[in-house]
């Protein structure tokens, strides 16, 4: 089984699924010849030809409305955004069709299309590159928000998306495209869509987080266990629709929570969460919940990035207050 990166994942997914399924197509800037910004579509149009995989103009609005449209006529398109940051004119078209046709038409069409966009800082991007705007499309009814945080669960997690009949915004986070390598057995199998994965167990606090910022929230609960405190990580991975069950039966378990993400804390996604405990596990609390995420500006450029991003250090301060509290 041969060890790949996040991106490598990627794109070995939606291979498959394009071997599998003769409707599955995919489009945007430069994914053909170039084989993507990232190169995560890197091989298909040499191995499915520009039928099946085609560049498209420097338009957001019309890759995700051609995506729209052929959703509707019975393709499966993957669409690729090239940064979150460009993905603002297309928000038409995700909001006013992806999202509602299977409503519009009373079920007689859905809109089987995949949107992948890179999202998140940590590799000195200019403006634009660097946005995690992930709660904006949790607002939306209608569609599906997916965030992977290991090569594995991309692989899977991706061809889940390709198979839905709804659509999928499916955010890939740039810091982790080649952090680290894990075998991913190219077997064709997807993984289940709407469900946290339990990256750590813990009994003395839940941190609830997702994307790229499991590997830093990963870090703090490997040092609080220096301290002996076990910490429980859940990788959210699906944010829309929530797996509300997995965290609420672990907060009922630790009674503490710490949310980590790294988009701005205002309206962010983490406000979400820690609305669900307060109405469904209120009782089971000993602290407050906590958030620890990034600070309500736009991303600095890169000589302050580092300082926008939660670190280790920022999560174990909050988490250590979390668990004094009395």
């Amino acid at each position: 089984m041969a060890e790949i990166t996040l991106v490598e994942a990627v794109a070995l997914a939606q291979a498959r699924a394009m071997r599998d399924d003769p409707s599955v197509l995919a489009l945007g800037e430069d994914v053909g010849k170039d084989g993507g910004v990232f190169r995560a579509t890197d091989g298909l149009l040499a191995e499915f030809g520009p039928a099946r995989v085609r560049d498209t103009p420097l338009a957001e609005g019309l890759i995700a409305g051609m995506a729209v449209g052929l959703a509707a006529q019975g393709f499966r398109p993957v669409a690729e955004i090239q940064f979150m940051g460009f993905v603002y004119p297309a928000v038409d078209q995700i909001v006013n069709h992806a999202s509602r046709l299977r409503n519009r038409t009373r079920g007689r069409l859905t809109c089987p299309m995949v949107l992948r966009m890179p999202t998140g800082a940590g590799i000195k991007a200019p403006e634009h590159h660097s946005e995690s705007m992930e709660a904006m499309f949790a607002h939306m009814p209608g569609l599906r928000v997916v965030i992977p945080s290991s090569p594995a669960r991309a692989y899977g997690l991706l061809l889940a998306a390709i198979r839905d009949p709804d659509p999928v915004i499916f955010l890939e986070p740039t810091r982790l495209y080649r952090a680290v390598k894990e075998e991913v057995a190219d077997n064709g199998e997807a993984a289940a869509l709407d469900q946290c994965f339990t990256l750590r167990g813990g009994s003395d606090l839940t941190f609830v987080t997702w994307g790229a910022m499991t590997r830093e929230t990963l870090a703090a609960a490997e040092a609080l266990a220096g301290d002996g405190i076990e910490a429980e990580v859940i990788d959210v991975a699906t944010l829309k629709p929530l797996d509300e069950a997995s965290i609420l039966e672990s907060v009922a378990r630790t009674g503490r929570c710490v949310i980590v993400h790294e988009a701005a804390l205002t309206g962010g996604f983490g406000g979400e969460i820690a609305a669900l405990i307060g109405e469904k596990a209120l009782l089971s609390l000993a602290a407050p919940v906590r958030r620890v995420a990034g600070f309500d500006t736009v991303v600095p450029l890169p000589r302050m990035e580092d300082l926008y991003l939660p670190s280790v250090e920022r999560i174990l301060a909050v988490a250590r207050e979390t668990v004094r509290f009395q």
